[in-house]
């Protein structure tokens, strides 16, 4: 099978890859394995001195990096310079605070006698296969490395299919680095080997970003197995707002948001739920600032917004505007593909959306914002909470009462306040109800695949 890198900004095919036969597969696990037995006796300064190194190259390579996720997925390159920029930040905090996360964790049982030690020490697990998404290539892939590297594990990541070169460039800048032989290997294949490499007993957990269904599977795979899984899925993150948000620079958040990544992000802000005293104008300045956004080459410095990923991805946020418009929503703006060359998909605006329409309940992953008006804060809080999703969220007031009910009822694993949601490599990073379970980055990263052993010595 071959594995094609195709740009989305004009469908031409660049490159081709031959996918990884059962054989060589086996090979390449086996590697890991191997591979994993002494790099769990390396030091954290070791470890660490890798890791910065891996930084470096990503900040003096950071043009050719991110020219290669423009390529192949259609972000801009401003964007593309960002997230590879963000990789090295993440490269580096794991390196300085890695050892402090994993340290022995003391404890002080009361029927202890004196000379007694007791504490948690925290191992690794062995090989972890991470099954990563196209929408950001580098980082989601950096997010689970960096602290699971640094924590004694090794990696095997199967990327999406349609960034075959950024996922090839993460291996080739490890080992640069210095990284030992093995430790970290990309593997062409497709969707239908991750089952027998989810069943190998060498393979000691998994870690996947993706779509809802692939959540499920792989998570039921992983169950099956007795195997420790972190999922992070779908969403269709609420963005409130209150009447005593500063409206215009509020709808610039908004839009910032709704379309960062050419509007295909997780956290995302989907769903715009205003307050019905500034319903009006808000949504007024929401499809004003969305059809004032440039839609074109993603290389291009004056770009705002450029293709989707693939044509696949551009017909079914097309069908989902379309059923959603059919079941009774108002389209405000946008709302029909381009056309032409290349995945383009404008910015658009959905408003007065029914319960039986597609965009009340699936994820829109393109720049398509869903606009919802509210009565007062419950009805904000309740449409907030009408969703399947519960990744991140946002709430745009200066009243402190309301910041303080919003933080606590909406149901999501992330909440902010007067900011869009984000991920740092300084704080958790997961969600609630469909959109997974487990956490990344912050402690949490460093720790979720390890052994937290309890010792008890006297």
């Amino acid at each position: 099978m071959a594995i094609a890198s195709t740009n989305p900004a004009t469908g031409e095919t660049v490159r081709e890859f031959d996918s990884l036969t059962s054989e060589q597969l086996e090979e390449r696990i086996q590697r890991s394995w191997d591979a994993f037995q002494s790099y769990r006796d390396t030091t954290f300064d070791q470890r660490s001195g890798w890791m910065r190194a891996a930084a470096d190259i990503l900040d003096a390579e950071v043009d050719h990096l991110a020219e290669l996720a423009t390529l192949e997925m259609g972000k801009t390159f401003a964007a593309a310079k960002a997230e590879v920029g963000k990789c090295a930040l993440g490269c580096r905090w794991y390196a300085d605070h890695a050892a402090e996360h994993l340290a022995d964790h003391p404890w002080d049982p009361a029927d202890a006698p004196e000379n007694a030690r007791v504490f948690t020490r925290y191992q690794p697990l062995g090989p972890v296969l991470a099954i990563m998404p196209w929408n950001f290539p580098y980082w989601q892939v950096f997010r689970f490395l960096c602290p699971a590297l640094m924590a004694g594990n090794v990696g095997l990541l199967k990327h999406a299919s349609n960034v075959p070169q950024v996922a090839l460039a993460i291996e080739d800048v490890l080992v640069r680095a210095g990284f030992p032989q093995d430790v970290f290997q990309t593997l062409l294949i497709g969707s239908s080997m991750i089952e027998a490499m989810i069943d190998d007993d060498r393979v000691r957990a998994v870690t996947l970003t993706g779509s809802e269904p692939a959540g499920r599977e792989v998570g039921a795979r992983a169950g099956k197995n007795v195997k420790a899984s972190v999922l992070e899925l779908g969403g269709s993150d609420a963005f409130i707002v209150m009447p005593s948000a500063d409206l215009d620079a509020t709808a610039d958040q908004a839009v910032a948001s709704r379309t960062l990544n050419n509007g295909q992000s997780c956290i995302n802000a989907k769903r715009i739920i205003v307050h019905e005293r500034v319903a009006d104008e808000f949504q007024r300045l929401l499809v004003e600032k969305m059809e004032a956004l440039k839609v074109g080459d993603p290389m291009a410095e004056d770009t705002d917004l450029g293709p989707m990923s693939g044509p696949q991805g551009l017909e079914e946020l097309d069908q989902q505007v379309q059923d959603s418009v059919a079941a009774g929503a108002k389209l405000l703006t946008g709302g029909k593909p381009l056309g032409g060359k290349g995945n383009y998909y404008p910015p658009s605006v959905l408003a007065d959306i029914p319960k039986n329409a597609p965009a009340y309940y699936e994820e829109l992953f393109g720049p398509v914002a869903l606009f919802f008006r509210a009565k007062d804060l419950d009805e904000a809080i309740a449409i907030a909470n009408d969703s399947s999703f519960g990744l991140g969220g946002s709430a745009w007031t200066q009243d402190p009462d309301e910041a303080e009910r919003l933080v606590n009822e909406v149901e999501t694993g992330m909440m902010n306040i007067n900011k869009i949601t984000a991920s740092t490599p300084e704080v958790p990073f997961g969600g609630a109800k469909n959109s997974g379970y487990g956490r990344e980055l912050a402690s949490f990263g460093t720790q979720t695949f390890t052994n937290a052993k309890t010792v008890w010595i006297q």
